[in-house]
């Protein structure tokens, strides 16, 4: 067992290191994978470049492939405020790295209608939504600690989920205003979702939630304005059922891209009280 110790609000508390639990999809550029926005699938291909091929299969000396995808649509990805800013800022210099002490909650998403809660603009008839409500309800089992990172998992939860594709106006729940604004208020900086957008994938450019947890006014597109620059969001992850609700640490692993969302491999690690 590879442990850490720490210490949080006064209680003590390990971690073992030795075995983390990936929350992200696969992608497996070749097969099923999730998309969402009608995005085309990611792909790969061997590199062609004079007398160089890269795939030993066709009498190359190595692999060397190419990739095209779209971070936010081909996959689990981490974002930043600058995907709804004019200014570009980069989710690399957003997340810098280290672990967070995370909480898990399973909630169900539920009629907006009978919601009591919506969003900007008004959700529509049969549109589910995450709530305030039933966030507040995960989080009343676990009040011991106070988390630096949410992990969303959405029921019901099938394995089907890791290469559906999110097509229409609303192909997926999504956050009401008042959920977005429960997680600001709870100080979460790193929100990790199992849904394609915390948004309504068609709620004519407002991303209402997106604003709400980057601490943007409604409609701005102005990096200065985020009271919340350094918050990052997760979304397309897939939490699988054998992981229990309740605390752990969050490592969000991200490749140094200079864009406002890179490809991500969120990776768990136990928590337990000593």
């Amino acid at each position: 067992m590879t442990a850490i110790h720490f210490e949080h609000r006064g209680r003590r508390l390990v971690a073992d290191l030795a075995d983390p639990l990936p929350i992200g999809i696969p992608l497996d550029f070749g097969g099923p994978q999730p998309r969402f926005h009608g995005a085309p699938a990611a792909s790969s291909t061997a590199l062609r470049a004079g007398n160089f091929l890269g795939d030993t299969r066709e009498g190359g000396s190595c692999n060397c492939e190419q990739v095209a995808l779209v971070p936010h649509c081909n996959g689990t990805h981490t974002e930043c405020v600058g995907h709804v800013t004019d200014e570009r800022i980069s989710i690399t210099d957003v997340l810098r790295g280290g672990m967070h002490l995370a909480l898990l909650l399973s909630v169900r998403p539920v009629e907006a209608g009978s919601s009591g809660e919506g969003s900007e603009p008004a959700p529509a008839s049969g549109d589910l939504m995450v709530t305030a409500a039933s966030l507040a309800a995960g989080l009343a089992a676990h009040q011991d600690l106070s988390p630096a990172a949410l992990v969303i998992r959405t029921l019901p939860n099938g394995a089907e989920r890791m290469s559906h594709q999110y097509t229409g106006p609303a192909p997926a729940p999504f956050l009401s205003r008042e959920a977005a604004e429960w997680v600001v208020e709870q100080k979460i900086d790193h929100l990790v979702l199992d849904l394609p957008s915390a948004d309504r994938a068609d709620d004519c450019g407002r991303l209402t939630a997106h604003r709400v947890f980057f601490g943007l006014p409604a409609g701005s597109r102005r990096a200065s304005e985020a009271k919340r620059a350094h918050a990052t969001l997760t979304e397309l992850a897939f939490i699988a059922p054998t992981l229990r609700d309740g605390w752990y640490l969050l490592d969000l692993q991200i490749p140094a891209f200079l864009s406002d969302a890179a490809p991500s491999r969120p990776l768990l690690y136990p928590v337990r009280f000593e």
